[in-house]
C-alpha cells in the first residue's frame, strides 16, 4: 500500500488541498505520538486513506476532528490544522504494520543494504518493535493487526507454492484481505455499520490494484535482477494485468456509490480518480481516454490550468502598442503585454528592494535549513519576490486531462465541480 495514490495539488481545489494535508500531517503526528520519531518514516499517501474514510463517514458535527499542530520544517515552519482522533490512530497503526512487513520482506530477500548482516539485524529489531507497538495502538481503536500479519505470512506461503500458469489473483488474495479489513473497520469507528460491506469490497479491490500495479511496475526490473514477480511467475500477460486493474478501479467506484458518506468529495478524488491515474502511469491511458484527449487537444476545455480553445500556451505575449495608453486606477484590467503570475510584482506596485549578496546568502541558508525553499511558497532570498517551493514545481502532465468523471458520478455533479478534474462543463462525450 505504498505509492498508489499520488494526488497533484494542481488537481485539487484549495479546500481539498487543505483537507489532504490535514490528514497527511495528522498521520505523521499520530505515528510520532504513538510510536516514536522513527515511526514517522512510515508515513505514506495510501495509508492516510484510512483517516480520510473515517472522517468522511463521521457526522458533520463530530467533535475533535482537528487540532492545531506546531511549526514543522516540512511546512516551512508554519502551524497547521491537522486531523486527529481514532481515524488518524488507525491509519498510523495500519501504516506502521505494513511498513514492518515491507522491511521484513526486504530483509528476507536481501535487497540492497539489507544484505549486510548488521543492517538486517537492526531492521529485524525495528520490525519486532513496530509490530508490538502497532498492535497495542490498534487495539485501542478495536482493530486487530493480526489480520495484516497473518496476510503477510500467507503471502509467502502462496508465493512458494504457486505453480506456473496459476491465477495471479491467488497471489493478491492476502493483500486484498488485509486492505478489506482496514477499510471495513473505518465504518465501525465512524458508527456506520451499514457501510462495512461496500467498504470491504472497495478495500479488497484496492488491495488487488495495489499489488498488481506494483508487480507490473517492477516486472522489467525483477526480470533483470532475477527477482520473483507474480506476473512472470504465473505467466500473466501485461494486457491481462491491465484489464484486472481497470476492472478493480471500476469496482471501487461501484462500491463507493453504496457507501453513505457525509462528505464524499475527497474520497471520490482519491479512490475514483487517482486510482485511474495510477493505472495510466503504469499502463498508459485507456483507448476511450486517449480518443477523448485527441478530440479535446489533450486537455478539457474549461479544465483548470488549460488554455482557451484555439490558443497556444507557448506563444509570445502580445507586443506593447505605444499608441495605446495603459488603463489607470485600482481594479483596471492589466494589459496583456505585462507579465503576471507567481514571481512577478503586481502592476502598479513598487518592486521590492533586493538584498545584497551577503544578506541574500544568509537568508538562503536560513530558508534552506527550515525547508521553506522546497516545501512552501516563500520570498526569494535575493529579489524578495514570491516564489513556489521546489516540491510544488511538478511536471504534472495529466493535470488537465479529460477524464471519465461523467460516467462514474454523473455529469456536472457537485463532487466533479470541486475535484478539479474539469468535467464540470468540459463537453466531452467519452
Amino acid at each position: 500500500m505504498f505509492g498508489i495514490i499520488r494526488p497533484c495539488r494542481h488537481r485539487l481545489s484549495k479546500r481539498l488541498q487543505a483537507t489532504w494535508m490535514a490528514h497527511l500531517c495528522g498521520l505523521c503526528l499520530a505515528l510520532r505520538d504513538d510510536h516514536g520519531q522513527l515511526a514517522r518514516t512510515a508515513t505514506n499517501y495510501d495509508g492516510l486513506i484510512i483517516s480520510v474514510l473515517v472522517e468522511a463517514q463521521a457526522a458533520a458535527d463530530a467533535p475533535g476532528g482537528r487540532r492545531t499542530a506546531g511549526p514543522c520544517p516540512l511546512r516551512g515552519m508554519r502551524t497547521a490544522s491537522v486531523a486527529r482522533g481514532e481515524g488518524a490512530r488507525l491509519a498510523a497503526a495500519v501504516s506502521l504494520t505494513l511498513a514492518s512487513v515491507k522491511i521484513r520482506d526486504h530483509v528476507e530477500d536481501r535487497d540492497g543494504v539489507f544484505a549486510r548482516r548488521p543492517v538486517a539485524a537492526g531492521a529485524r529489531a525495528v520490525t519486532r518493535r513496530w509490530d508490538r507497538r502497532s498492535a497495542g495502538s490498534a487495539s485501542v481503536v478495536g482493530f486487530d493487526t493480526a489480520v495484516l500479519l497473518d496476510a503477510a505470512a500467507r503471502q509467502g506461503e502462496l508465493e512458494r507454492g504457486l505453480q506456473v500458469g496459476g491465477s495471479v489473483l491467488l497471489v493478491t488474495e492476502p493483500t486484498e484481505s488485509a486492505t478489506a479489513a482496514a477499510f471495513a473497520h473505518t465504518a465501525v469507528l465512524a458508527g456506520r455499520p451499514g457501510n462495512a460491506a461496500p467498504l470491504t469490497e472497495a478495500g479488497r479491490l484496492f488491495g488487488r490494484l495495489a499489488h498488481l500495479l506494483d508487480a507490473a511496475e517492477d516486472e522489467a526490473a525483477d526480470a533483470a535482477s532475477g527477482a520473483w514477480n507474480p506476473l512472470t511467475a504465473t505467466g500473466t500477460a501485461r494486457a491481462e494485468a491491465e484489464r484486472l486493474c481497470r476492472d478493480a478501479v471500476h469496482g471501487i467506484r461501484l462500491a463507493l456509490a453504496e457507501v453513505e458518506l457525509t462528505d464524499r468529495t475527497l474520497v471520490h478524488v482519491l479512490l475514483a480518480h487517482e486510482t485511474e491515474r495510477a493505472v495510466e502511469r503504469v499502463f498508459g491511458p485507456a483507448a476511450h481516454t486517449a480518443a477523448c484527449r485527441t478530440r479535446t487537444g489533450s486537455g478539457a476545455a474549461g479544465a483548470p490550468g488549460t488554455a482557451p480553445a484555439g490558443s497556444n500556451p507557448y506563444q509570445a505575449p502580445p507586443r506593447h502598442d505605444p499608441d495605446q495608453a495603459p488603463p489607470q486606477g485600482p481594479g483596471a484590467p492589466v494589459p496583456p503585454w505585462i507579465p503576471q503570475g507567481p514571481g512577478f510584482t503586481p502592476p502598479g506596485a513598487p518592486p521590492p528592494d533586493r538584498r545584497n549578496l551577503l544578506a541574500g546568502c544568509a537568508m538562503w541558508a536560513l530558508m534552506a535549513c527550515t525547508c521553506q525553499l522546497c516545501c512552501c511558497e516563500h520570498e526569494d532570498p535575493f529579489s524578495r519576490e514570491r516564489r513556489e517551493g521546489w516540491c510544488h514545481q511538478c511536471d504534472c502532465s495529466n493535470c488537465s486531462d479529460c477524464c471519465d468523471c461523467c460516467q462514474c458520478c454523473g455529469e456536472n455533479s457537485s463532487c466533479c465541480s470541486d475535484c478539479g478534474c474539469g468535467c464540470d462543463g468540459c463537453g466531452c462525450d467519452c
